[in-house]
């Protein structure tokens, strides 16, 4: 499963002084530029071991947008969690509502989330998301050097280079 958002393509982000919301009128979107390689692996992932790859996002309907293009980039499905209550979410309530999506969604192995993004720059989605469904989670992966029928061996950046990480799956 791999978690995408859409943001708009451009550094000039304009806020709402009313509900403290991004503007989104007038301003094309994208799938965020990290959100991009978690994709691109997942795909990797399954043209190796099988199975399915999923796409998941959170936020208003247009953000149907990015999962086209993510299931044109190969995904097999994708689920868009969409409601008006929703706007504003910060990273908590963001990632409790996409942890409950993938409880639904249910049978999966790994869940990938970009490094963080473009219009938020909080990279706790992801993190938040494992601790909802209580799995074991690394951030800043660089690559992926082995899966194991139980388990999954990344690299893990850091400041010095990197570390070799050792994860049970699900993670």
């Amino acid at each position: 499963i791999v978690c995408i958002k859409q943001v708009p393509d451009t550094t000039d982000v304009k806020i709402n002084p009313e509900n403290n919301t991004l503007v989104r009128e007038g301003v094309r979107s994208i799938i965020n530029p990290f959100d991009l390689y978690a994709i691109e692996e997942a795909i990797r992932l399954r043209e190796q071991f099988s199975g399915k790859v999923w796409v998941i996002s959170m936020g208003p309907p247009q953000a149907m947008d990015a999962l086209r293009e993510a299931v044109a980039m190969g995904a097999d499905e994708a689920v868009l969690i969409s409601d008006r209550a929703f706007a504003g979410s910060d990273t908590l309530a963001t990632s409790y509502t996409i942890s409950q999506a993938i409880k639904k969604i249910g049978n999966f192995d790994i869940i990938m989330c970009g490094k963080q993004a473009l219009d938020g720059d909080t990279a706790q989605v992801g993190p938040g998301i494992a601790v909802a469904l209580k799995l074991p989670q690394t951030a800043f992966v660089k690559k992926v050097e082995q899966v194991e029928k139980r388990f999954i061996t990344v690299e893990r950046m850091t400041e010095d280079g990197y570390d070799v990480v050792k994860l049970m799956l699900p993670c």
